[in-house]
């Protein structure tokens, strides 16, 4: 926990508490950094969900705060309602398996305008 300030702790607390749906991520949905967040997007929007992206290469306490957060070591990550989902890895399978969709309905999630 030794990279997660307070100060860090509670702004991530205060994005992933005011967003159905969270990706913290390398650059933007417009234009992802690397790979792993491409995808992660690309799943998000076949979802069809409003979700909202944090830029870590923006912020470096938020980049190293993140993991801490989650004791995940690799970005992006997934937040719905409040809870850790996982990576682009852990979304993949899960959207193969029909489970993000279905995640995304229990949960309520607001849909993409």
């Amino acid at each position: 926990m030794s990279d997660l300030t307070a100060e860090t702790k509670t702004r991530i607390d205060g994005i992933v508490g005011e967003n159905d749906v969270v990706l913290f991520m390398k650059g933007t949905p417009l234009f992802p950094q690397c790979g792993f967040s491409n995808r992660a997007t690309s799943i998000l929007d076949h979802c069809g969900v409003a979700y909202e992206s944090v830029d870590v290469l923006q912020d470096m306490e938020i980049r190293q705060g993140i993991k801490a957060y989650s004791d995940w070591p690799t970005i992006p990550q997934l937040y719905v309602k409040g809870e850790f989902v996982g990576g682009s890895d852990i979304m993949m399978e899960m959207f193969e398996a029909g489970e993000l969709q279905q995640l995304m309905d229990e949960k309520q999630v607001t849909k993409a305008g």
